[in-house]
């Protein structure tokens, strides 16, 4: 899920939770109709009682205060580009590789790589595949196989046409 749909999703939930408080509900019936609307993607129990809390003894803010902590400097649009393009001028690169390349965390290479940029590792050695467009002689001959190794010894897959 998104960071953005998450805060939006809980600053709804706030809003709800500050509405129950307007109307007088108490604690668990303001939780009871929570849990109830929301469903699997509810607050916790302590999350909604520490809002109810707040909002109960004046609170008017909706939003959440700042966390502490440094924010975070290396997922930039800038760095997203450019693991984009290493990415597509090799696609035989580890995450360690780009890390090492960019001066990055490789967690954070990572993140950029599954949750920003949508890629995820084929982890086959040989495998058919035939897309729904080809015919069944279209698609004869044409496998994913092992063709080399990276730096570390780790095998890559190369598509060929044997035909």
């Amino acid at each position: 899920m998104c960071v953005t749909e998450m805060e939006e999703r809980n600053f709804e939930q706030r809003c709800a939770i500050k509405f129950c408080v307007k109307l007088g509900k108490t604690g668990i019936e303001t939780f009871n109709k929570h849990k109830q609307a929301y469903g699997e993607h509810a607050l916790s129990r302590s999350q909604v009682f520490k809002w109810y809390k707040a909002f109960s003894e004046g609170r008017e803010s909706i939003k959440d205060e700042p966390h502490s902590g440094r924010p975070s400097t290396s997922k930039t649009d800038n760095n997203l580009e450019i693991v984009r393009a290493l990415v597509r001028s090799d696609r035989r690169l580890t995450v360690r590789m780009i890390a090492n390349e960019l001066n990055l965390n490789h967690t954070t290479v990572h993140q950029i790589l599954t949750e920003e940029l949508a890629m995820k590792k084929i982890v086959c050695e040989v495998c058919s595949q035939k897309p729904d467009n080809r015919t069944e002689g279209q698609s004869e001959g044409r496998v994913f196989s092992s063709s080399g190794t990276n730096p570390k010894g780790q095998k890559f897959l190369e598509e060929r046409d044997y035909r």
